[in-house]
């Protein structure tokens, strides 16, 4: 069924409401609803990754009072970080409340990449399917899977470009600027989230002005500006205070001290981006985005204000893509941000390999398949991952920690230990990452950097109550074993605890957080 829209004579297509259409719809809805409870059972009970514990104990410390880039060093856009620091401070300090609106993120984006089919792809007898097959596409993405539900940026992220996909279609139509301010503000909030996104934001503008229908460019051009930089509130705060630290953590850091813990960087970075070969996810989307790409530019006979929407899909993916390539290192889950563009334009593939080779009452069988190799897909990256533990480990090693560790004595651990304990980091022990780095007593001490002959010195000189590492060469490498009477070893880690008396001295940092931010 299609409608005209009065206003720009423009049409539209909407979803049939035929007793077939009900029972196809009740088809999308079961699917989609399993997904999303597999998918939250997933992010409360299994779903972990190291670096989100950073990202964590930048949460906790901001609901503690602390700046990032000024009191610590985080190198990232801080909008997630503060999100995640407003729920924990509501709801308390646990690594489940940021996994759990990650995952709501993840799904809506799952959801409205299937909305968008729904209300857009013109074959009407194939909207469902198409829309069912494009949601599983995006949420049965191993690299969405794995990595939506964590307490990083992706989920967030997911969920604003999809939102400046819907309401950047909606610009081009009508004389009003709202459509593109709120187009602008979604891209604004996934760059102020994470700078990986922060190529969709030129690709909506272009697409934009280009396909502009209705109205002034210059008016919605300007109302796309101010959305998008209304979500870098915090960076220009933070700013105006410390500019060196603003631009350190946001740009330099990247542009030059990433690569400093992967040395064969364009020998990783070749790895990357030809893994894809290897995995079978990876060649189904691709392979069905092209083809579907191919079929709406070369044989459709689809409305061309329909083909610019799906042409739009295409950029985004590709803009993202081109974007997280570019990072040195990169790394496979930066590309799960195109997933959604890519699903979109691999709906179109299925659709038209399908009705080329089936009957039009057999479509389901297609999504079928599809699906059944996506799940075996996800299965096997999940099984891979076993290996690598989740976070109830870390519960345990910050339970004997914290048992054996004086309140307010000095702790020398990980952002993992910190975060579970709520023990404030000694300064330059808030992201690991940095100790590589050594710019000047002056500039360390501005950018709350410690390198790492610096805390060697200070943990062989006892300055640590408890001491603990998973690391078997950094234990010996510091000399852990001749600095602690007492040693315990759990989780394929080592804990250290009672300093001998020769490497005693009086604590040089660490404190606990403040008991009304401890949630004891």
């Amino acid at each position: 069924m299609t409608a005209v829209c009065p206003q720009c004579q423009r049409e539209r297509c909407r979803c049939p409401r035929s007793a077939p259409y009900q029972v196809r719809f009740r088809w999308l809805a079961c699917g989609l609803g399993l997904y999303a409870a597999g998918f939250l059972l997933y992010a409360e009970k299994w779903a972990f990754s190291y670096d989100e514990s950073y990202h964590l104990l930048a949460a906790q410390l901001i609901g503690g009072g602390k700046r990032p880039f000024l009191d610590f060093c985080f190198p990232q856009t801080p909008l997630n970080a503060y999100w995640n620091a407003g729920w924990m401070r509501l709801l308390g300090e646990n690594w489940r409340i940021p996994h759990a609106f990650a995952a709501l993120f993840t799904i809506a984006a799952a959801v409205l990449t299937a909305r968008f089919i729904c209300l857009r792809f013109p074959p009407a007898d194939w909207r469902i399917a198409a829309a069912l097959s494009a949601a599983l596409f995006t949420g049965l993405n191993a690299m969405v899977f794995i990595y939506g539900p964590l307490a990083q940026a992706y989920g967030i992220c997911l969920f604003a470009l999809l939102l400046a996909f819907h309401s950047a279609i909606r610009a081009v139509d009508g004389s009003g600027a709202r459509p593109a301010f709120f187009s602008g503000f979604f891209a604004g909030v996934a760059a102020a989230s994470s700078l990986l996104t922060a190529a969709a934001a030129p690709v909506l503008l272009a697409w934009i002005l280009f396909y502009n229908r209705g109205g002034k460019r210059w008016t919605k051009s300007a109302a796309f500006f101010i959305g998008a930089a209304l979500p870098f509130a915090p960076v220009l705060w933070l700013f105006a205070q410390g500019p060196q630290q603003t631009w350190f953590n946001i740009f330099q850091y990247h542009a030059f001290y990433r690569k400093l813990y992967w040395p064969e960087t364009t020998s990783h970075d070749f790895e990357i981006l030809t893994s894809w070969i290897n995995s079978g996810q990876a060649l189904i989307l691709g392979l069905l985005a092209v083809f579907g790409l191919i079929y709406i530019v070369r044989r459709s006979q689809w409305p061309g204000a329909r083909k610019a929407e799906f042409y739009l899909a295409a950029w985004l993916a590709a803009g993202l893509a081109l974007e997280v390539s570019g990072a040195h290192p990169t790394f496979s889950r930066y590309f799960l941000l195109a997933v959604p563009f890519l699903s979109i334009l691999a709906a179109a593939g299925l659709y038209a390999a399908a009705s080329h080779w089936l009957e039009q009452e057999k479509q389901l069988w297609a999504v079928l398949l599809v699906t059944a190799l996506l799940v075996l897909g996800l299965g096997r990256s999940l099984y891979d991952r076993l290996e690598i533990g989740d976070w109830s480990s870390y519960e345990r090693l910050a339970k004997t920690i914290d048992q054996i560790t004086p309140p307010g004595a000095p702790l020398f651990a990980d952002e993992p230990i910190y975060f579970l304990t709520k023990r404030l980091p000694p300064p330059g022990l808030e992201l690991s990452y940095t100790h590589k780095i050594d710019l000047g007593a002056r500039k360390n001490a501005l950018l709350h950097i410690i390198p790492e002959s610096e805390l060697k010195r200070e943990v062989q000189s006892g300055a640590f109550a408890t001491a603990y590492s998973c690391d078997s060469d950094e234990v010996d490498d510091y000399g852990l074993p001749g600095l602690y009477q007492r040693r315990i070893n759990m989780e394929d880690c080592s804990i250290f605890w009672d300093r001998k008396k020769d490497a005693l001295r009086a604590p040089a940092a660490g404190k606990q957080l403040p008991a009304e931010n401890r949630g004891h």
